[in-house]
């Protein structure tokens, strides 16, 4: 495998840093008081009691123009972010192969990765705002849904602190399915009837990684030696129980959505004859 030693020219030769990536590194701000998170997924689960309980006796707001906005938002941000990070870790992979895209410290060091490595893990919290439209429209929220927003904003966080190259696969990841994702929100939004299989798709996409995240979290506590001081056991433990737990909840919604619904109407169905 061919070593990729942390230096300018190299790091330019991964990947061109724009000026506007150049931003100050705010990491270590972020580092130091990475357990806020932790307080703000405090506020985000009293706002959803509090938002039910609101709308408990209240129609349901329609809101598609603001949501098709909303989505087409983070639609784009995730399109650039995922743009970005992904060609950095191509570049990574091709260079070094899998090992060193967990070993190489440009994913905490390289200027391009710690800009939108910021933006990550702020947005996860102006992703709360998707809770917020569900409320609001009175529309069914899944334990999936909150558990899943809450516990990735802490563990974005925690993750972020500990500078896991692992951490950055995550968010490579994470920005390619929202792109998907929050495109097919605004499709939605605006009225429009997507591909009804394309749901599904993104639903598997987000199974696959969970199933790539739990095993690059493997690798990781593997290669820990030749990885150093970038990576840690406390990391590896969290990160690795995350994924398990995301992909069992995934998999049982997947089920749920896609198997027992058609199961139930094929019953109906097979009545009405």
């Amino acid at each position: 495998m061919q070593q990729i030693e942390n230096n300018d020219s190299l790091e330019e030769m991964l990947i061109h840093t724009y000026e506007f990536e150049k931003l100050a590194d705010f990491r270590p701000l972020l580092c130091e008081y990475w357990t806020i998170s932790f307080l703000l997924t405090l506020i985000y689960l009293m706002f959803i009691f509090m938002g039910q309980r609101y709308m408990k006796d209240r129609k349901g707001f329609n809101l598609r123009l603001p949501l098709a906005i909303w989505s087409f938002t983070l639609a784009i941000f995730s399109i650039l972010g995922s743009v970005r990070t992904w060609k950095y870790l191509g570049a990574l992979l091709m260079w070094g192969g899998l090992k060193s895209s967990l070993c190489h410290p440009g994913c905490i060091t390289n200027s391009t990765v710690r800009f939108w490595a910021m933006l990550f893990v702020l947005s996860k919290i102006v992703e709360f705002g998707d809770t917020a439209f569900i409320i609001l429209r009175k529309q069914q929220l899944l334990f999936l849904h909150w558990f899943h927003h809450s516990t990735v904003l802490v563990y974005t966080w925690f993750a972020y602190k500990n500078g896991g190259a692992g951490g950055f696969w995550f968010m490579t990841m994470n920005y390619g399915i929202h792109a998907l994702m929050y495109s097919y929100y605004t499709v939605k939004a605006l009225g429009l009837k997507p591909p009804r299989i394309l749901p599904m798709i993104i639903t598997t996409l987000q199974i696959t990684q969970m199933f790539v995240g739990a095993s690059i979290s493997i690798l990781s506590f593997l290669w820990e030696k030749d990885c150093g001081s970038y990576n840690f056991k406390q990391y590896f433990f969290w990160t690795f129980a995350m994924y398990i737990t995301y992909f069992a909840l995934f998999l049982n919604f997947f089920y749920q959505a896609y198997f027992r619904t058609v199961q139930a109407k094929a019953k109906v169905k097979a009545k009405s004859q």
